[in-house]
């Protein structure tokens, strides 16, 4: 299996979100918005206001409600998690990975940061 057989396997189990309809879970309470990518690539393009910043070797950790290493806003295994990668590829299979812990509404930005910020949705300038 090629990784685009796996990606598209991934995938079809996914509900993935288009920009507009992350923005709007995320600012009615909705959805948690969780930005995976590298601080180089914080740094270059910006940050999603609002958005839950974990690097993506520490996403698992972080987000399993019954971790100990969890963070505050790892709630519950209902959480709607919306994973952000810069294009929407890594996203898919981080959120695949938050499915197989138990969190089954986890899900990924379709064309991430790159599809958000196109949207003309909100972005600010990350510190370096």
């Amino acid at each position: 299996m090629s990784i685009d057989d796996h990606l598209e396997r991934v995938r079809s189990g996914l509900d993935r979100v288009e920009a507009r309809a992350a923005h709007q879970a995320a600012r009615s309470g909705e959805a948690l918005l969780v930005d995976i990518r590298y601080e180089a690539l914080r740094v270059r393009d910006g940050l999603i206001p609002g958005a839950l910043v974990v690097e993506r070797n520490e996403l698992e950790w972080r987000l399993d409600p019954l971790g100990s290493h969890r963070l505050p806003e790892a709630t519950d295994h209902d959480l709607w998690v919306v994973v952000i990668c810069n294009e929407g590829y890594a996203s898919s299979l981080a959120a695949a990975s938050l499915q197989h812990l138990g969190l089954h509404r986890a899900t990924d930005l379709v064309g991430g940061f790159q599809a958000w910020r196109a949207a003309g949705l909100p972005v600010t300038a990350a510190a370096s």
